[in-house]
């Protein structure tokens, strides 16, 4: 049974930061893509970033340069930074790990809340 737990999430006022940790075990599964999507009400899930084990990354339109996903192989971790943060960041982030077997594990998600 693969774990992943996400935390970091919060409420901040436009233009600050926040950073999201999404750490993944009880697995000997090797992993292969770690990253983020979110979700607003009402709205499909969308990506906002991801990593593969070759450090390859992948970012939503909508980014721009304001956030940066990276990884801990030897913590199976994930980390979002976020910088910048506007209005319209404001979501449910998840933490996505598809593991080398090519199994979809999500975390149970955390919020974000940007005010003015």
């Amino acid at each position: 049974q693969v774990r992943v737990v996400e935390s970091g999430g919060g409420s901040v006022h436009t233009g600050g930061s926040l950073r999201l940790s999404c750490a993944a075990s009880g697995t000997s599964v090797n992993i292969d893509v770690m990253g983020w999507h979110r979700q607003t009400p009402g709205k499909q899930r969308e990506l906002v970033a991801s990593i593969n084990s070759g450090g390859n990354t992948q970012y939503g339109d909508f980014v721009k340069g304001r956030f940066t996903v990276s990884r801990d192989n030897a913590k199976k971790t994930v980390y979002l930074q976020m910088n910048s943060l506007e209005l319209e960041d404001t979501a449910v982030y998840f933490c996505k790990i598809v593991g080398s077997n090519r199994g979809v594990y999500w975390g149970q998600g955390t919020q974000v809340t940007v005010s003015s």
